[in-house]
Formats: C-alpha cells, sequence, structure tokens
C-alpha cells in the first residue's frame, strides 16, 4: 500500500491501494482514493483533485457549539491566514450552512440546543458520502461504550475536553486540511509541537490502562501515545489480568478502582500474586477518597494513586517515575 504524507508535507497525496482502506488513507492526509487495478479515468480524476486542492487558497471549517464563549475560543485557537471559520450553535444552523457552501472539516459538540449531535453526524454521512467532510467530536460528555462505538461509525476523531484538548483539537484539524505547519501562526506552531512532543522515558512503552469509563480511556490516549508510549485497555479486571497474561511487555498498569465483573482491589491482589508481576508499577485511579480507601489501594498493591479528576500533568510525572524503575 502507498504511503500517504506526514500531516504536515508540502504537498498533498492522491493514495493507491490494492485493498480498501478509505478512512485511513484520508485520515493519513490522503485527498484522493482509488482501488487498484486503476482505470486511467479514475486516475485522472484523483489528480484533478489533487491539483484543485492544492491551488484552494482558504480552507473553511465549520464549528457546531452551543457555547457562546467556547465559540469563541475555537475560533481563536483554529483560525489563520489560509483557515476560515464559520460558528453555528444548532444543527438547524449548521445545515444551513452545509447546504450554502463547502467545508474541509467539521468541529461539533454533542449536546445542541435542537437535537442531538448523532442526527447532524448521521445527515453530514449521508448527505455527504465519500465527499462528506471530516468531522471531529469535541465534547466534554461522559460517553458509553455504546455510544463510543455508535460515534466512531461516522466521526474521524473524539475529543474530549480536558486540559490538553485545545492542542489535540488543533493537531488534528491541521490534519484534516493538509495545512503546512510553517504557514501556521506562531503561537499555533508552538501548539502542535507541544502536542506531538515525545518523551524519551515514555518512548516503546506499554501502559496498560483498566478502567470501563470512556472519557478516561479517550483522555488518557491522547495524552499517554503522543508521548511515544502504547496504551493496551482492559474494561475490567478480568482483562486486565488477561492482557498481563497474553502480553509480556507491559511497563506499567493504570487501574481505575471504579470496574464492573472483577473489582481494582481483586484484580491488584492477583496481579501481585503472581512473581512476574511482583515489581510491576501499579498506579490507582481513585475516586476523591478517605485516606483508608486509598490506603486499601496500597494494600492491595498500588504502589501510587491518582484521584479523579485526573490531573494530567501529575499523572505524566507519576508515569515518568514509575517508568524509569523499571
Amino acid at each position: 500500500m502507498a504511503q500517504a504524507r506526514s500531516a504536515h508535507a508540502p504537498y498533498p497525496d492522491p493514495f493507491v491501494s490494492a485493498t480498501d482502506h478509505a478512512d485511513v488513507a484520508l485520515h493519513l492526509g490522503a485527498i484522493g482514493y482509488t482501488l487498484k487495478p486503476s482505470a486511467r479515468e479514475d486516475l485522472a480524476n484523483a489528480i484533478r483533485k489533487l491539483e484543485a486542492r492544492s491551488s484552494q487558497g482558504m480552507r473553511r471549517v465549520l464549528v457546531v457549539e452551543d457555547d457562546p464563549a467556547l465559540r469563541q475560543s475555537i475560533h481563536a485557537l483554529l483560525a489563520s491566514e489560509t483557515v476560515g471559520i464559520v460558528e453555528v450553535g444548532s444543527i438547524a444552523e449548521a445545515i444551513e450552512e452545509m447546504q450554502r457552501g463547502i467545508f474541509d472539516c467539521v468541529v461539533m459538540d454533542l449536546a445542541l440546543p435542537d437535537g442531538s449531535g448523532y442526527e447532524l453526524l448521521e445527515r453530514v454521512s449521508t448527505t455527504g458520502g465519500p465527499a462528506a467532510p471530516p468531522v471531529i467530536v469535541y465534547t466534554g460528555r461522559q460517553l458509553s461504550q455504546e455510544e463510543e462505538q455508535r460515534l466512531r461509525r461516522y466521526s474521524k476523531s473524539i475529543i474530549i475536553k480536558e486540559a490538553k484538548s485545545p492542542e489535540r483539537l488543533l493537531d488534528e484539524v491541521t490534519l484534516f486540511l493538509h495545512s503546512v505547519e510553517s504557514a501556521l501562526p506562531p503561537e499555533q506552531q508552538r501548539m502542535l509541537r507541544a502536542a506531538r512532543q515525545r518523551d524519551d522515558v515514555f518512548e516503546g512503552r506499554t501502559i496498560l490502562l483498566a478502567g470501563n469509563d470512556v472519557r478516561n480511556i479517550f483522555a488518557l490516549s491522547r495524552v499517554i501515545e503522543p508521548l511515544g508510549a502504547t496504551l493496551e485497555i482492559a474494561r475490567n479486571g478480568h482483562e486486565a489480568l488477561e492482557a498481563l497474561a497474553r502480553r509480556s511487555d507491559i511497563d506499567l498498569v493504570l487501574m481505575d478502582i471504579m470496574m464492573p465483573e472483577m473489582d481494582s482491589l481483586t484484580a491488584m491482589t492477583e496481579i501481585r500474586r503472581q512473581s512476574e508481576h511482583a515489581r510491576l508499577p501499579i498506579i490507582a485511579l481513585t475516586a476523591k477518597a478517605m485516606p483508608s480507601d486509598r490506603q486499601k489501594c496500597l494494600e492491595a498493591g498500588a504502589d501510587d494513586y491518582i484521584s479523579k479528576p485526573i490531573d494530567v500533568d501529575k499523572l505524566v510525572s507519576l508515569c515518568r517515575v514509575w517508568l524509569r524503575q523499571r
């Protein structure tokens, strides 16, 4: 399969493949997609699309958010000389704007005053077809596993509103717009570097996150993976033990105390009974509990703990401390 350009290379690429990986190709930065063997007309159309995109000046982003202050913040975050922002506060306004013109990317919340954001996602997908703009869901809602799976059918990216989410949002939008990083304003370039900064301590490491809180999973994956680590997900204590039995390269466990089926205290106790995991670092993710509850985590086998809502910078620091001991 041909390799798509890096997210910030000067020119977008057409993508030719022997297998059907359209979503992956487009996410990697391809603007056109065709299967091999390709007809001459298909390749000609892809090249014409490439020429049109290369000659296109202003990119257009539609921001669908009912909070006026947040809309202005997103506008200030994303706008540049080559990116124009259109702001709306409802599904009806979003549909009206999309009927009026073409957008290169849509950033939207799920909680809107005239309906669920799912309705807009379905509308964009069914009316736009293969040419539908990529949609980034930017939400502060608690997402269930079913909601997560449903969103993945329509959305190219899901970003939970957390401390580091503005940098991540800028990174995703820049990718989908095929923007040249060097042409962005200095502050946006700085934010992109911060979003992608890798850490030697995390590079090549594998971290097991045990928990069924989708919000935490998304938030922590967006923080940990850009640092260079791989995140393995377990939804409960049983899956955590299975992951440890299946993989010998796990360097650290983040254990959410609130889990179904096998609870975290039991899971940590079982992990510590296995001699090969006697020194495996475990950080418990607790609620704002009483000191006695935290003590139970330590007695069950946790090396450290951090309270929710999670302070991302503190968690990264804790991970760095314990990973250095591996």
